[in-house]
Formats: structure tokens, sequence, C-alpha cells
């Protein structure tokens, strides 16, 4: 009995505690925005790329949580001692890997007031501010781009602020596999053929899968150097009259504009018309590059995109909003409702019954969904559109310095042509010793980079060949990270190369 009376106790003690005390929160939120504060001043401190061993978090902390509460500040020791070791700094001036995570003061501060706010926005009714803040803001950026009106909710269209691209895709997919069988009927679901190309990110595949496709009918149309590696219409147009002559049905392509490995961009135009003769839905994909489209000077890398039924971007890639933000936009929000709405009786409301709102959680495969709308919006009001143009920019002109550093050594060339803020370059065959020695040379040359900690960037094989993908866009990147950067690629090569060192070394 003492033993249980003790416990009622220790429980009533710990069930005082107020879990969102005002000055409480006060006072450990400027613990935590010090923090931040002193972590983006010394972030070149650290190794870009986290140097643990898998598994050593496990062997520092303890077992269990905690039975009574732990002070703030002891907390904060911890996260300095234990998990900033275990970060790879996506917001270090020396990240070059991947795409940019680049976030911005404002991003930050729109991200603590959605979470502070931690409305649960799935209608309307839940929260007006977040649905209406979130038609604005998707409306705004897609004048930015300068969309057509048929996108946008002025033109009958719309956007919707999605997790991911692989939530956009595959909420645009089950769009259009229901708008096809409704058509043709539901027994032919094994019958539709979902297209992209090998250059294509791979969430199209994945959107395909969950959508109910047929795995052995998703299409990785072949790209080649020729065509700088972008879907050709002819090519897509030949698989598509193949899979006809095989009794199947051509139901949806994904046109990229900058893909993954190569930043490679996919006609929209030709695209489009021969989608058009097969009556296919073509979604546009522009998750890293459709940010560099609110400049003029890359506005013509979307043109067609009028033909298209869907586009988005990711904001939380290249336009300094926190992750997640994707921005969807379609012409046809009624699709998407048809294939995802659900109406139970204990979301019923006047608000909805009224048909003059839009309910959210009907353009997406989750019901509930988080405030993102205020991130963005304080991103565009903070920056305005004159600054985003030029923050883009000059990642644009450090990636063009980067190709320049690289075309003046003879031992490197540029794999790719260069489109935005991201350059592939490797050492030549003719240094390495032919091609498949350059592929093994050029991967051990980086793994060796990446492991000191200096910076870091990613690969991608495109056309068997393996190459080094260096892109800009770090919020905090500057010149002289860049001219660092190809410091110590030059270094690692004369190690390499120079003086005849064994590779093996650099594993």
């Amino acid at each position: 009995m003492g033993s249980l009376h003790t416990d009622v106790l220790e429980n009533n003690s710990v069930g005082a505690l107020n879990p969102l005390d005002p000055e409480e929160f006060r006072k450990q939120g400027h613990m935590v925005i010090d923090f931040l504060a002193d972590y983006y001043r010394d972030i070149e401190k650290y190794p870009v790329r986290s140097q643990v061993e898998p598994g050593y978090l496990r062997k520092r902390l303890p077992d269990s949580a905690p039975y009574n509460p732990e002070p703030m500040d002891s907390i904060m020791q911890d996260i300095q001692s234990h998990i900033v070791p275990g970060i790879t700094h996506w917001m270090s001036p020396n990240y070059f890997a991947y795409f940019p995570s680049s976030g911005s003061t404002a991003g930050f501060l729109g991200e603590m007031l959605s979470t502070g706010f931690n409305v649960v926005g799935f209608n309307w009714m839940s929260s007006p501010a977040a649905t209406e803040l979130e038609t604005i803001v998707v409306d705004w950026l897609g004048k930015m781009l300068k969309l057509p009106n048929q996108f946008l909710f002025s033109g009958n269209g719309g956007g919707v602020l999605q997790g991911t691209t692989c939530e956009a895709i595959l909420c645009t997919l089950t769009a259009a596999r229901d708008r096809a069988l409704n058509r043709i009927g539901r027994e032919y679901i094994g019958k539709l053929v979902v297209y992209g190309s090998d250059q294509t990110h791979c969430a199209v595949q994945k959107a395909a899968q969950i959508a109910g496709i047929n795995p052995a009918n998703f299409r990785a149309v072949a790209t080649s150097s020729s065509t700088a590696f972008s879907l050709s219409a002819d090519s897509l147009r030949s698989a598509i009259l193949s899979d006809l002559d095989a009794g199947l049905i051509p139901l949806f392509v994904c046109a990229t504009i900058g893909t993954t490995s190569s930043t490679a961009v996919d006609y929209i135009g030709p695209i489009c018309q021969v989608a058009k003769d097969y009556n296919m839905w073509v979604h546009v994909d522009a998750a890293y590059a459709g940010s560099a489209c609110i400049c003029p000077e890359f506005r013509h890398f979307i043109d067609g995109v009028e033909h298209a039924d869907s586009f988005s971007l990711n904001a939380h890639k290249w336009f300094f909003t926190t992750l997640d933000c994707c921005c969807l936009w379609v012409k046809d929000p009624s699709a998407l409702v048809k294939a995802l709405s659900t109406n139970p009786e204990y979301l019923k409301n006047k608000a909805t019954e009224s048909k003059q709102v839009v309910d959210y959680k009907d353009w997406q495969i989750a019901l509930s969904r988080r405030f993102r709308a205020m991130k963005l919006w304080l991103v565009l009001r903070t920056y305005g559109v004159a600054n985003l143009r030029n923050f883009l920019r000059s990642h644009v002109k450090m990636a063009k310095q980067f190709e320049g550093l690289v075309g003046s050594d003879k031992r490197f060339e540029i794999v790719v042509p260069r489109t935005f803020a991201m350059v592939c370059f490797r050492l030549r065959p003719e240094v390495a010793g032919g091609e498949e020695k350059a592929n093994e040379m050029n991967k051990k040359m980086l793994e060796a980079v990446n492991a000191s900690g200096r910076l870091y960037m990613t690969h991608a094989v495109v056309g068997g060949v393996y190459m080094i993908r260096f892109a800009v866009g770090g919020s905090l990147t500057e010149e002289r990270h860049v001219n660092l950067a190809w410091q110590a690629v030059q270094e690692y090569a004369d190690a390499m190369l120079g003086t005849g060192a064994n590779t093996d070394d650099f594993c």
C-alpha cells in the first residue's frame, strides 16, 4: 500500500506541471533560439557530413525514458553533445550534396508560428485562416511563375501545399487513374500504363505501385546524351504505340524540369502534344528547378505548362522555406476531390455543404494537415519577389564560377551541360586510365572528400558515367566556399594523380 501511495503522490506531482506554461515557454524558447543562433554562427566548425558510425546514439542515451522531468538546460547540453555529431549539416555553406535545403529566418519563424498555433486544418471549418491563407499564397506563387490562369483559384484551378513531391505525384496519379477508370471501367486497371524517363524520380514508380498500377506497366523511357538526357516526345510516342499494340492503355506521363541526376529538362510542349493524342494526364515535376522559374530568364523552361494537367515544385528545396512544403497546382481540382474525398458524418458542416469553401483534406492523402502556408507567406513577404530572384541568381552565378574552375583544369571535365545551379563533373578517363578506371577513381575521390568533413557532394551515374554533383543553393554559401570546395577537390586529385598514390588509400 505504501508503495502504491507513493506512486500516486509522484504521479500527482508530475501531473501538476503545466505543459504549456507561457513564462516557461518564453524562457525555454529563448534558450532554443539562442542555441540555433549559435549553431548557425559556428556551423562551419562542424564536419559537413556526419562522421558517426551506425548505432552511435543508442550507445550514448539511456535504455528508457526518464521517470521524472529533466531540466531544459540539461537536455540542450545533450543535444550539443550527442545529437549535433550525428547531424549532416544541410544548412552548412559547404553543403553541395543532393539538392539544397535552403532555409531562412523567415522560414524558421513561419514554422515556429505554424507549430505554435498547432491547428489541424483538414477542412475550412477546422481553421478558416489556414485554408484561406493557403489559397492566397499558392495563387501568389503561381502568379510569380506566370502559371496559366487555369492553375489558379481565379481560373477555376487551384493549388495546395503537400508535404513532398512524392505525395503530389501520388495524388495526381490517383486522380488520373480514377478519371480514366470512370470512363473505361474499373476492370481495366491492370492495363493502365505510367510513363517517365530513365531520369525521372523514383517517386513516380512508387506512386504507381501504391495506386495499384501493375508494376510491369511502368515505363522508364530511355534517354541519351544526344538529347542532354531529356525525355524525347518521339521516344515517348514510340513507347505508347508499342503498349497500344499490346492492348494496354496509356494513363499518365511525368515530365521533369531539373532531373535529380543531372538537372535535365523535359520539354513540356511536345510531351503534352503526344499525351493529348492519347488522352493522358501530364504532371510536370519541377521539384528542384521550378523555383528558378520566378526569374524571367528561366521561365522558358516551363513553356508549354499550359497544356499540362498539374505542376509542382518544392519550396523546401530552393525557395528558402523549411521542410516540408511542396506546392502543387492542378487545372481540375474536382479530379483530386473525386479520387481522394471521404465524407464521414463527424466532418459534415454548413460551410462544406455551402460549396463556397475549400476542404484541403480532399486534395491530399492524409486527413490531418499542417499550417504550411504560414511559413511560405512569411518567406514571400519578408524577402519579396526581387530579393528571392536575386538569391536564386547568386546561386546560379556561383555554380558558373565552379564550372569555370573545373574547365580551367585539364584533368577534369564537365559531364553534362549546366542548366541551373548544379555542376556535374569528373576526372577525365584519359587521366584516370580509361572509362572503367575513371568511374572507380571518381568514386573513391568523392568518398575521400566527403570523409574529410570539409564539404559534402553526392554522385549520379548517367549513361554509364559516374559523375560528381556539385549543387549550389545553400542560404549561407558564398563565393569563398565555392573556391574552398574546388581547392579541396584539387588536393585530393593531386594526391591520387600527382604523387601516384594508391587509390586504395582513399577508401
